[in-house]
């Protein structure tokens, strides 16, 4: 995985560390959103490890994620989070993420997928 991610231009990785010990990852991939007509940073992955929780790391990650996205001209922020994973969402929206709608006359947008994989 990591040649995979190393051979991707418009990818970042963030790694956090407590004590020289690894603590938090973000993946995030540079995208572009047609709406706006700007760059966008998609945080695809996004974790603190269990004995790390509860310390900040998460919104130190986000706000050095930010910084890149800034740094690169990118409009907004972009993630995924499952309906039931409330700490993270609780996370997302304490630094500012909302449910994404492009008019809220018809709704929050949802996230589909197909995998290509051959069955």
């Amino acid at each position: 995985m990591v040649a995979g991610l190393a051979a991707l231009p418009h990818a970042v990785t963030l790694l956090c560390y407590v004590d020289g010990r690894p603590a938090g990852l973000a993946n995030c991939f540079e995208g572009f959103s047609t709406f706006s007509c700007r760059k966008l940073l998609n945080i695809h992955d996004i974790t603190v490890l269990a004995e790390f929780r509860g310390l900040g790391l998460s919104q130190h990650l986000l706000r050095e994620i930010e910084v890149v996205a800034r740094e690169r001209g990118c409009g907004k922020l972009t993630l995924e989070v499952l309906a039931g994973n409330e700490p993270a969402k609780c996370a997302y929206r304490k630094f500012g993420f909302d449910a994404y709608q492009l008019d809220p006359a018809l709704g929050e947008a949802l996230f589909w997928q197909k995998s290509l994989a051959e069955s």
